[in-house]
C-alpha cells in the first residue's frame, strides 16, 4: 500500500518553535507532580506528559524536564506523586510551572503513603515509587509502580495551544 503526502506536507520539521507550536494542538491534561527531599523540603513541578503504562502491575509515567529540580529530588527519593488538576486549579498549574521558591505556601496539601505530597482539590492523585527512569532527549521519562490512588468528580483543567483552558462538559 502505497501512501501519498499532501503538497501542502512539509518535507521536514523546520524549527524548535514550529515543532512546540505543533504539538500545542494536542490538548492534554495538567498535573503537578509532588515530591520531597530527606529533610522534608517539598518539591513540585507542572507536567501535562501523563498517562497510564499498565493496570497490571498499575504503573504510570510522567515525563519531567531534565532541568527540573523536581526531576533531581525524584530521583534522590525514589517517590513521587502525580496530582491530576481541576479547572479551577489554573493558579496552582501556573506556580508549579514557575520558579518560584514558595509554590507550597498557599494551598493544601496531605502527605501520600510514599511522601509525596498530595495537593487538596485535585481531582484525582497517584502516589508511587520510582520504577524506572529513562533519558529521552531534554526530558527523562519517570514511570512509577502506583502504591495508592484516589479520585473525585469534577471538570479537568486542559492545556491547550499554550493557554490553560477548561472543559466543563465531561461527566464526573
Amino acid at each position: 500500500m502505497r501512501v501519498e503526502l499532501a503538497e501542502s506536507a512539509p518535507a521536514a520539521v523546520r524549527t524548535m518553535a514550529e515543532f512546540r507550536r505543533a504539538l500545542g494542538r494536542f490538548a492534554t491534561g495538567v498535573t503537578v507532580v509532588t515530591t520531597r527531599e530527606a529533610d522534608g523540603t517539598p518539591g513540585g513541578a507542572t507536567a501535562n506528559s501523563f498517562t497510564s503504562v499498565s493496570l497490571d502491575p498499575m504503573l504510570v509515567l510522567v515525563c519531567i524536564g531534565t532541568a527540573s529540580k523536581s526531576l533531581s529530588t525524584i530521583r534522590r527519593s525514589k517517590f513521587f506523586a502525580v496530582n491530576v488538576l481541576g479547572a479551577e486549579q489554573q493558579s496552582q498549574a501556573a506556580s508549579f510551572a514557575s520558579k518560584r521558591a514558595d509554590k507550597f505556601a498557599a494551598i493544601g496539601w496531605t502527605t501520600g503513603r510514599t511522601g509525596a505530597l498530595i495537593l487538596s482539590d485535585c481531582l484525582a492523585w497517584f502516589d508511587g515509587r520510582v520504577h524506572e527512569i529513562v533519558p529521552a532527549g531534554d526530558h527523562e521519562i519517570v514511570i512509577g509502580a502506583v502504591d495508592a490512588f484516589d479520585r473525585r468528580d469534577g471538570a479537568p483543567l486542559a492545556f491547550h495551544d499554550g493557554r490553560y483552558a477548561r472543559i466543563d462538559d465531561v461527566d464526573g
